[in-house]
C-alpha cells in the first residue's frame, strides 16, 4: 500500500517537475530576444560592426524565428514533441557557444540565425507539450499562469541579466549564458517528459512553407529597413506589400492542400483568433516599453546598464504576481476576456504614463509607475491568451496551434518595435527641427527624445485599447466550467476537459 501511494505521489508530480524544464527552456528563448539589447553598443564596438550593420544582431534571430515557427510546429508534431524540444535545445545550445566565439560580424551573423532556427523548433514544440502534459482545467490553468509569468517577464529578465553580464563580464556572456541554462532543460526534459506525436505518415505542405516562410520574412524585413529608410520607402512599401501577397496566397494554400501547414480550423474559432490578437499585442506593448524605458534611463537619465536592468526587477516582479497569483486563481472561473481586456487597458496606461515624465523625473514617480502597470497588465493578459490560444485544438495540432501563439509572439514584438521606434525616432527629428533656433545643448537633445517616446507611447496606447475593444467583442467564450447555452453562438467552446478527442477532419 505504502509503495502504491507513494508511486501515485511520484506520478502526481511528474507532470510539474516537467514544467519545470519546459519554463526553463521558454525563459532561454524570450531571455534572448533581450539580453543581446544591452550589450549591442559593447559588441559593435568590440567587433567593429557599422552603424547600418549592427541591427541585423538583432533581426537576424528575429528573422529566423518570426519565418520558420509554422514549419517548426509541424515537425514537432509529425516526428515527436519531446524529440524535437530536445533537438532543439542542444541546437541552441551550439548556436549560443559559436556566437559567444565569434571573432567577426559574419560568423556572430550566422550564429543569431541559427539561434532563430532551433528557437523556432524548440518553441512550439514546448508549448505543444505543456499543452497536451496538462488536459485538466484547474492544472492547466496553473500550468499556464506560470508559463506566462515565464513568458512575460522574460523580456526583462534579459534586459537585467544583460546589464549585470556585460558589465561584470563582457558581451560574449550575453551567449554563452544559453548554455548552461539549455543543458539543464535538455537533461531534465529527457527524463521527465513523454514523447506525443501525430498519427499517420509525415507530409509536409511545401508550397505551404515556402509561402509563410518569404512572406513572414518580407514583412520583418520590411520593418527593420523602415527603421532606417523610412515608412514611405520604396523598398519598404514593396517589401510589405510582397510579404501581404504571400500570406494571402498562404491562406488560399492552405484552404486547398490535404494536409496544410495552418489549418484555418486552428485559427478560425474566435476564442484562439483573439487569443493569438491579445498576445501579438501584449508583445506591442512589452517590447515598445522596453525600448522606450531602457533608453530613458540610459539616454536621459544617464543610468548604467546594470542599474538599468535593476531598474526594471518590479515590473518584473509585478507580471510575476499578476500571472502566478492573480491569473492562475482567476482563470479557471471567468471567462477569458475577463482578464485579457483588463491588462490591455492597464498596458495602454503603463504607455501613456509616459506623458506625465519629464526629463528630471524620479524614478518611483515615472519609471516605477509606468512598469508596474506594464507588469500587472501583461502578467493578466498572457496565462489567458496563452492558455485558450491552443485550447480546444485537437492533440495532433498542438504543435501548429503553439506555433501560431510563438509567431504572434515574436511578429508583434518585432513589428511592433520597429514601427514604435520609427514613430518615435520621427518625432524626435521633428521637435529638433522645430527648436533648431535654440541651438544644440544636451537638455534640447534629452527633451527631443523623451517627444519621441512620448508620441510613439501614445500610439501603442491607441493600439492596445483597439485590441481591447475587438477582443471584448470577438472573444465570446464562457466561464471554463460552464456550457455554451442553445443560443450561444457555436464559437463559444466547451471547456477542455469537454472537448472532443477524436481527429477533426483534414480540409480537403
Amino acid at each position: 500500500m505504502a509503495t502504491s501511494k507513494t508511486q501515485a505521489r511520484a506520478a502526481d508530480s511528474r507532470p510539474w517537475a516537467a514544467l519545470c524544464f519546459i519554463g526553463l527552456a521558454q525563459l532561454m528563448i524570450v531571455l534572448d530576444g533581450t539580453v543581446v539589447n544591452i550589450a549591442l553598443p559593447s559588441l559593435q564596438r568590440d567587433l567593429e560592426i557599422s552603424d547600418g550593420d549592427r541591427q541585423w544582431i538583432l533581426t537576424a534571430y528575429t528573422l529566423a524565428f518570426g519565418s520558420l515557427l509554422l514549419l517548426g510546429g509541424r515537425i514537432a508534431d509529425y516526428t515527436g514533441r519531446k524529440r524535437a524540444f530536445l533537438i532543439g535545445l542542444l541546437g541552441f545550445t551550439g548556436a549560443s557557444a559559436l556566437g559567444g566565439v565569434a571573432d567577426s560580424f559574419d560568423v556572430l551573423l550566422v550564429a543569431r540565425a541559427l539561434q532563430g532556427g532551433f528557437a523556432a523548433l524548440l518553441g512550439p514544440s514546448a508549448l505543444s507539450l505543456l499543452t497536451v502534459t496538462f488536459t485538466q482545467p484547474k492544472d492547466r490553468a496553473k500550468a499556464f499562469g506560470v508559463w506566462g509569468g515565464v513568458t512575460a517577464a522574460g523580456g526583462a529578465i534579459g534586459l537585467l541579466a544583460g546589464g549585470a553580464l556585460t558589465d561584470y563580464l563582457n558581451w560574449r556572456w550575453c551567449l554563452f549564458i544559453n548554455i548552461p541554462i539549455a543543458l539543464v532543460a535538455a537533461v531534465g526534459g529527457y527524463a521527465m517528459l513523454a514523447e506525443s506525436r501525430r498519427g499517420g505518415r509525415a507530409r509536409f505542405d511545401v508550397p505551404g512553407v515556402l509561402l509563410v516562410t518569404s512572406g513572414l520574412v518580407a514583412i520583418v524585413y520590411g520593418t527593420s529597413r523602415a527603421e532606417s529608410d523610412g515608412w514611405r520607402s520604396g523598398a519598404v512599401i514593396g517589401l510589405l506589400a510582397v510579404g501581404a501577397v504571400l500570406l494571402a496566397a498562404f491562406a488560399f494554400v492552405e484552404s486547398r492542400v490535404p494536409q496544410p501547414l495552418m489549418p484555418l480550423r486552428v485559427i478560425a474559432s474566435r476564442t484562439r483568433g483573439s487569443a493569438y490578437l491579445a498576445v501579438g499585442l501584449a508583445m506591442v506593448g512589452m517590447f515598445g516599453a522596453f525600448l522606450f524605458l531602457t533608453y530613458y534611463m540610459q539616454v536621459v537619465r544617464g543610468y548604467s546598464p546594470i542599474r538599468t536592468g535593476v531598474a526594471f526587477l518590479p515590473m518584473t516582479l509585478a507580471v510575476l504576481l499578476s500571472a502566478g497569483g492573480l491569473a492562475t486563481r482567476l482563470l479557471p472561473k471567468v471567462p477569458p476576456r475577463a482578464l485579457i481586456v483588463p491588462g490591455m487597458v492597464l498596458l495602454s496606461c503603463g504607455m501613456l504614463w509616459l506623458l506625465t515624465m519629464e526629463t528630471d523625473t524620479a524614478y518611483a514617480e515615472g519609471v516605477l509607475v509606468s512598469g508596474l502597470m506594464l507588469g500587472t497588465g501583461a502578467g493578466m493578459i498572457m496565462p489567458a491568451a496563452l492558455n485558450y490560444a491552443t485550447h480546444g485544438v485537437d492533440q495532433d495540432d498542438a504543435g501548429v496551434a503553439s506555433a501560431g501563439v510563438n509567431t504572434a509572439q515574436q511578429i508583434g514584438s518585432s513589428l511592433g518595435t520597429a514601427l514604435l521606434n520609427t514613430i518615435a525616432a520621427s518625432a524626435t527629428a521633428d521637435y529638433l527641427a522645430s527648436h533648431a533656433a535654440q541651438g544644440p545643448s544636451p537638455a534640447l537633445a534629452k527633451r527631443a527624445v523623451l517627444e519621441g517616446f512620448e508620441t510613439a507611447g501614445t500610439w501603442a496606447a491607441g493600439i492596445m485599447l483597439t485590441g481591447a475593444l475587438i477582443v471584448a467583442v470577438l472573444m465570446n467564450t464562457p466561464r471554463p466550467k460552464s456550457r455554451p447555452a442553445s443560443g450561444d453562438t457555436p464559437s463559444a467552446e466547451p471547456p477542455a476537459d469537454t472537448q472532443r478527442t477524436e481527429p477533426l477532419p483534414e480540409h480537403s
